[in-house]
């Protein structure tokens, strides 16, 4: 039997054991539960998209954009990068396609827009070239640790032809005019701009 003088620190011992043991217990938890590029992609491939039809087809989109919102930022742009989900993207309708991309967009990317809209031409020209080279930046670093294909012509490309048609009709507008699939293809790059725009680089000596 434990002596009046040991029991206090015996008791202190098993406390101490059993708060590290709920931490690592916790800790397992959380890394089972956080959402990776991979499980992503492991829940695309186990489901047979084509033939899902009506209500377990729009949950099967919103589960899908669900999952995408609850990625980390280096996670999002790995699973841009190697395209996960674009063979359910290209079965959906035009509606489906619609409320895809808009449940898949970042908060805030319509005040983004009106903000872009009203900087100088310079300074847009600036923001989509930041962006453009910060997605460019991050492709090589995925590369480097393995994580995206390097034989890959995947990473977003934002080609001259549609830089000049925003700089033309105003970013505003031409998202607003664009159909489903260009606004997938412009997605990685509107998100990396959203970025620029929140760290204040564009504001900045105006």
């Amino acid at each position: 039997m434990l002596t009046q003088r040991w029991r206090p620190v015996f008791f202190a011992i098993l406390a101490v054991v059993a708060i590290w043991v709920v931490a690592l217990v916790g800790f397992r938890l959380a890394k089972g539960s956080t959402v990776t590029a991979e499980k992503v992609k492991q829940y695309v491939d186990s489901v047979e998209f084509s033939k899902l039809s009506g209500a377990a087809r729009s949950k099967a989109i919103m589960e899908l954009a669900h999952k995408l919102n609850a990625l980390s930022l280096d996670e999002r742009r790995r699973a841009r990068m190697e395209r996960i989900g674009s063979g359910w993207f290209e079965q959906m309708t035009e509606d489906e396609k619609a409320t895809f991309i808009e449940a898949t967009m970042p908060t805030g990317f319509k005040q983004m827009l009106t903000a872009f809209e009203e900087l100088p031409e310079d300074k847009r020209r600036a923001a989509v070239e930041d962006a453009l080279r910060r997605l460019r930046d991050s492709r090589q670093r995925l590369e480097a640790q393995g994580a995206v294909n390097a034989s890959g012509t995947n990473g977003p490309v934002l080609s001259a032809e549609l830089q000049a048609k925003v700089r033309m009709i105003g970013l505003k507008a031409f998202y607003s005019q664009s159909s489903a699939q260009t606004k997938a293809e412009l997605a990685p790059v509107l998100e990396e701009l959203q970025r620029v725009m929140e760290s204040g680089r564009p504001f900045r000596g105006r």
